[in-house]
């Protein structure tokens, strides 16, 4: 007869163990906790219980990896908007350097931001560096339409409508991306990892090939000269003609319904309105004439860019044709005439 060797030992133990294991014993279990009992036993022996502890370990830690609250970025636009909307509005925060790089960020970078976000929920979708491209480039392709719509609106394009259409387009596209961004899958949640923001820009560079690296430093490149271009040209704008407007408005604000005829003691009345284009600030002095006659004279100092309207009235006369003179002069110098109106009345 063969002799058993240590190995057929062990194995013939180990199914005398599981027949003695299945069957019911003195102490009253049954088959079936005998057989979940072994299978725990055995379990310990092998080391899979280990392996499935270290497994679901290994599970929670990839699950924790991933933050807890994925709309920083969001809720960061969100504040920001908020704050450029009370440095516009405020008088007293609207006249410093903040308020116009907020200004700034609210036309060329946050509105195309928040759609990029409502459209691409999921971090697959566009790395980092092409969603901060695309941002910028539907800005500046989202500012211009609101101010073309805006334009054919009684409100017309000015400050407080287009505040208004800005911020309420950015809002609305930030509620749909954070309600688009909690129906993904938690691992595919796009997040901007704020600690971390150099160490992922390496790590996308890592997985790129050569060509890939190039153009995105290309991109990168541009996108810095364009910021910095556009911040340029609005903090320092060219300077074109200087001139200053001088005109004649009817009684009701408009160029019609000018006094041209006025009986004996009839009044007639007129705005004369400055406007000040000359990069600097500016002293004036307004005269006006009729028939080599002064009627009125005053100084007016106007700086760059503001303007006055100055309702005036007059008093019919003699019968006969007069012609009024509106004449401005640029002081210091009285001697000759920088800008002349003429308004002819028939005194009947």
């Amino acid at each position: 007869m063969k002799k058993l060797d240590d190995e057929d030992k062990y194995f013939f133990s180990r199914v005398n163990e599981v027949k003695n294991a299945i069957k019911p014993d003195l102490y009253g279990k049954t088959e079936s906790e005998n057989i979940k009992e072994f299978t725990s036993t055995s379990k310990k022996d092998s080391g899979i219980e280990k392996l499935e502890v270290e497994s679901n370990s290994k599970t929670e830690k990839i699950k924790n990896s991933y933050p807890s609250f994925v709309s920083k970025d969001l809720f960061l636009i969100l504040i920001t908007t908020v704050i450029t909307i009370l440095f516009i509005i405020n008088p007293i925060l609207n006249d410093n350097f903040v308020r116009t790089m907020l200004g700034l960020l609210l036309i060329l970078f946050i509105p195309g931001y928040s759609l990029i976000a409502a459209l691409f929920p999921k971090k697959e979708d566009l790395d980092g560096i092409e969603r901060v491209a695309l941002s910028f480039g539907l800005s500046i392709a989202v500012t211009p339409l609101i101010g073309l719509i805006l334009n054919y609106t009684p409100w017309g394009i000015r400050l407080t409508p287009i505040l208004i259409c800005l911020s309420s387009f950015t809002l609305v596209m930030l509620l749909i991306a954070f309600i688009r961004r909690r129906r993904v899958p938690e691992g595919e949640k796009f997040f901007v990892n704020f600690g971390g923001f150099a160490s992922s820009i390496k790590d996308q560079f890592k997985g790129e090939s050569r060509t890939s690296k190039i153009l995105s430093i290309i991109l990168i490149i541009t996108i810095l000269l364009a910021i910095s271009t556009t911040v340029y040209i609005i903090l320092k704008p060219k300077q074109g003609e200087s001139f200053t407007e001088f005109y004649i408005l009817g009684p009701n604000g408009k160029a019609s319904d000018y006094p041209t005829n006025l009986t004996i003691g009839q009044n007639g009345s007129v705005i004369i309105g400055i406007v000040n284009h000359e990069y600097q600030t500016e002293n004036y002095e307004l005269v006006i004439s009729s028939n080599g006659t002064v009627m009125n004279q005053q100084n007016i100092t106007l700086t760059s860019g503001n303007q006055t309207q100055i309702p005036y009235s007059f008093t019919a006369g003699t019968v006969g044709y007069k012609n009024i003179q509106f004449l401005l002069y640029k002081l210091p110098d009285t001697n000759n005439v920088y800008r002349s109106l003429h308004l002819y009345v028939n005194m009947t």
